[in-house]
């Protein structure tokens, strides 16, 4: 068996076996993907990769694949103890319960764990692979975050001569779906995310998804992989897009903005700032370009300058993929550490509190078109000196609110946070501002 340096020894022709726990979309995935490159696999890592336990909650369930060779458990953990297995697949999901059970029991029993689960990863991901090392198995996860890119394998390995300063990206398909049909259609959010739900790109629930939280998990990991820290969920700042509207959308082409979900993690003087949250991103910059279900990452590092690599963040085929890259290189015999550098001296870095964020910012307000309401507004922004960069304004029938957008030069978010409460306050607003952060990305 390799040890988590990674490096090879030798060629071992006996199979690898494995165990999977959860046969929904992506388990019958990698299971069909196994069977059907089943010569392929083998040629490449010199051994052949076998299912032969699985655990799921329907045995009868067909799932377009022949498991009758299969051992079956009907409870995972069990099967993560007691298969005769090298390696336990874990793709139930969810950050407790069941799916935490399974990948603790696995790398106690000395097993290889592979997984697709950003939750668990999110909120347990450091203390995993502190067990995995204690116990010389790998913890490997490329599919839990954007699906068949291999973004993990990039930062971890082919960018691990540079010292990285940003990674940010388009990390959750449904809400990059929804914000390319709503600019292209005009639609609103509700309609659009009812359209994605029919299509099956967006769940029955789909508060993780378009409140920021799937996104967030998979900023977290990614961060923590970039810049060699601890995993830290509870330090990302989450907003989600349902407030954004086809008005936004619109005013964003027309300044020469597109709107996107980012998570966005970088180093700053007070420490790791992570942020998910709506962007406004320049048409020039080459994330503006990613639409519909497809995700994006982009990374600085200080030799390689900036890569950006795109596809489709999940499904079965890209989701199966990752999971089966994993395996082939636990085949080889080749794991590093988890998060790029043991687990041990991971830093502990402080989260850089929101309020310190600098950047621009759009404003959308909805205001009775009457004399001083410029005036009001322009002394909100003085009195928490705020420099307004430019501002447009729509006519509307007399009587009806009139919107009016403003975009600013840097500042601060408290400084932004203390200007939007005082002009929310001014009896010509009629609603809440909206406020978008603009994002400076070169092209």
């Amino acid at each position: 068996m390799a040890g988590s340096s990674g490096a090879a020894r030798g060629v071992n022709a006996a199979p690898l076996k494995i165990a999977v726990a959860g046969l929904g979309t992506v388990g019958a995935g990698v299971v069909k993907l196994l069977a059907q490159h089943r010569d392929l696999i083998a040629k490449r890592c010199g051994r052949s990769i076998v299912v032969v336990a699985a655990s799921a909650r329907d045995r009868t369930k067909n799932r377009g694949t022949d498991l009758s060779a299969i051992e079956w458990f009907d409870d995972a953990a069990t099967m993560a103890a007691k298969a005769s297995v090298d390696v336990v697949v874990e793709l139930i999901g969810g950050a407790e319960g069941v799916a935490r059970n399974v990948c603790e029991t696995a790398i106690a029993s000395g097993r290889h764990v592979v997984t697709a689960n950003k939750a668990l990863l999110a909120h347990h991901g450091t203390a995993l692979a502190r067990a995995a090392e204690a116990k010389n198995v790998a913890l490997a996860y490329e599919a839990a975050v954007a699906g068949g890119i291999p973004i993990i394998k990039a930062l971890r390995e082919g960018m691990a001569g540079n010292r990285l300063s940003r990674v940010y990206g388009i990390l959750n398909g449904t809400c990059n779906y929804i914000l390319t049909a709503m600019r292209k259609s005009g639609r609103s959010f509700e309609e659009i995310l009812a359209e994605a739900q029919s299509l099956g790109y967006a769940e029955a629930d789909p508060s993780f998804d378009v409140d920021g939280i799937d996104a967030a998990h998979k900023l977290a990991i990614l961060a923590s992989v970039a810049f060699g820290c601890e995993v830290n969920f509870g330090g990302v700042h989450v907003e989600g897009i349902r407030r954004v509207s086809p008005m936004d959308i619109r005013f964003a082409e027309e300044l020469g903005y597109r709107i996107k979900l980012l998570g966005i993690a970088k180093l700053t003087e007070s420490g790791l700032e992570q942020r998910v949250h709506p962007c406004m991103v320049p048409l020039a910059a080459p994330i503006a370009s990613i639409d519909g279900v497809f995700n994006a990452v982009v990374a600085d590092g200080d030799y390689v300058d900036t890569i950006m690599q795109e596809g489709r963040g999940a499904g079965q085929g890209p989701t199966a993929s990752a999971v089966v890259a994993d395996l082939v290189d636990i085949a080889r015999q080749r794991w590093i550490p988890a998060f790029g550098v043991p687990a041990t001296e991971l830093a502990r870095l402080p989260a850089s509190p929101m309020d310190r964020h600098v950047g621009a910012y759009y404003i959308r307000l909805m205001v009775v078109d009457r004399p001083g309401v410029f005036a009001d507004v322009a002394a909100a922004l003085r009195d928490h000196d705020v420099s307004m960069e430019g501002i447009l304004q729509r006519t509307r029938q007399p009587g009806e609110p009139v919107p009016v957008v403003l975009t600013t030069h840097e500042t601060t978010e408290a400084a932004m946070a203390g200007t939007l409460k005082r002009i929310q306050g001014l009896g010509a607003v009629v609603e809440p501002p909206c406020m978008i952060r603009i994002e400076a990305f070169a092209p």
